[in-house]
């Protein structure tokens, strides 16, 4: 005994060393703001002679209002011109310097990604190039043509695709009337409709200073990633914050069944979750690790893959946004079948609301987070990305340096009581995509 005593004493004590190490070895976050006021997070990275940039706006699908897809629209036409250089000069401007630049428009927010080498020769036409097309973006009504084809094409195929109509249907119950129900791809009526004076009016309200954060990672020093971020961002207009959006209401629970000619059906069962604000997101980070978060190995997988063979294999997550946005248990099975894994998966969230996790299995998929965290930041895009969602969400600056220590710091208690707190298993909003739209009758 007091052998094993001592080798409990020493493993914990290497466990802290390593943590300790870890959390040492993850470089501070620098920040200040660019001369026209756009926060602006930085990490060196001396590694590689590159650098990361992303420049967020609170500009997603949330200030779409009546017009839905008039986000991602505004967002994918960035590339599209500015001022009078065509597509074709700026790709051709890019491609020149070998960077990689990218849009993208979610929720909660739009951005827009640069990779580029740090020599100057590449660099700043690399900048001067994504400057000009957040500050000039001509949208030319041909490109606006253009884009709004391709995006109707787009809503062509997510309509032949099972996972895609629910993801639609769930959002659509969940929310209501919040503008998060917005479906970010748009619709058909929608995208026929927006103008070319709408897409200005987006860019002219939302693509500003006020609105706008930085993430930069790289090989820099501050001065030239203060440089940097001015170069960028230095000439957006000031404009005016957008409000955050308001905390949607509790949802009906209700069972909705939409027939589609497949094999499977896709099955979505969620209800609210949490904002990213919310303290208890942690532990139910934590906690959803165990119940359907790590893949094949965990609680809900198992329960419906290994012990009866219903699916392929079924997860779930916690997906907060500024408000609360869904937590989201997804799944396919056969048309046969659903009934069957629906009971077995809403039995689960029973069972595990209820009681929690086992603390052996706890402090496993605790272990697997924290071993996991460095290859989550391995390299300087998925640092860029981290650093983003850090930047867009006002999390402390010491987020990457405490993140291990407070992971291990979560008790088995709170993970039960912030499980108990946020989910109801018998409020759940449960969409099914495939077969019939009535539920099979028992044999």
């Amino acid at each position: 005994m007091p052998y094993l005593k001592s080798l409990s004493s020493v493993l914990l004590a290497v466990a802290l060393l390593l943590v300790s190490s870890l959390a040492a070895a993850v470089p501070a976050i620098q920040n200040w703001r660019t001369v026209n006021g756009v926060p602006v997070y930085f990490i060196p990275a001396r590694e590689l002679p590159m650098v990361d940039a992303q420049i967020l706006f609170n500009a997603g699908s949330v200030r779409d209002g009546d017009r839905p897809g008039l986000a991602k629209l505004t967002n994918a036409l960035l590339e599209e011109g500015a001022g009078d250089w065509s597509a074709d000069v700026i790709a051709d401007r890019l491609d020149q310097v070998g960077a990689r630049f990218s849009a993208n428009s979610r929720r909660d927010s739009a951005s827009v990604s640069l990779r580029s080498l740090v020599n100057p020769r590449y660099l700043q036409p690399a900048v001067e190039t994504v400057a000009r097309l957040l500050q000039e973006p001509s949208f030319a009504p041909d490109a606006v043509e253009r884009v709004r084809q391709q995006m109707l094409s787009a809503l062509q195929e997510r309509a032949q695709s099972p996972g895609a109509i629910a993801q639609d249907a769930f959002f659509k119950a969940l929310y209501g009337a919040h503008p998060y129900a917005s479906p970010p791809d748009g619709t058909a009526a929608s995208l026929n409709a927006a103008t070319r004076a709408e897409v200005q009016a987006f860019h002219h309200r939302y693509y500003t200073a006020a609105n706008a954060v930085v993430a930069l990672v790289g090989d820099l020093d501050r001065p030239a990633a203060e440089q940097l971020a001015n170069a960028l961002v230095g000439a957006l207009p000031k404009g005016e914050p957008v409000p955050p959006p308001p905390p949607p209401p509790i949802p009906t629970s209700q069972t909705i069944r939409i027939p589609h000619p497949s094999s499977q059906s896709h099955i979505l069962i969620g209800q609210l979750g949490v904002s990213r604000a919310d303290p208890d997101y942690y532990a139910l980070f934590l906690g959803n690790h165990v119940f359907g978060g790590n893949g094949l190995v965990s609680q809900l997988s198992q329960e419906i893959r290994e012990q009866r063979g219903l699916a392929y294999g079924a997860y779930s997550a916690f997906a907060p946004m500024r408000q609360a946005g869904p937590f989201l248990i997804n799944l396919q099975t056969r048309n046969d079948q659903v009934d069957t894994a629906l009971q077995v998966a809403q039995a689960t969230l029973r069972e595990f609301t209820a009681n929690g996790p086992k603390p052996q299995i706890l402090e496993e998929a605790r272990q697997n987070i924290t071993g996991g965290f460095a290859l989550d930041l391995a390299g300087n895009g998925k640092l860029a990305a981290a650093l983003g969602g850090i930047a867009f969400y006002n999390l402390p600056l010491d987020y990457l340096q405490t993140y291990i220590t407070r992971m291990n710091d979560i008790t088995l208690e709170q993970v039960k009581a912030a499980w108990q707190r946020h989910v109801q298993p018998d409020q759940l909003i449960t969409v099914i995509v495939g077969g019939s739209a009535t539920p099979a009758k028992p044999q």
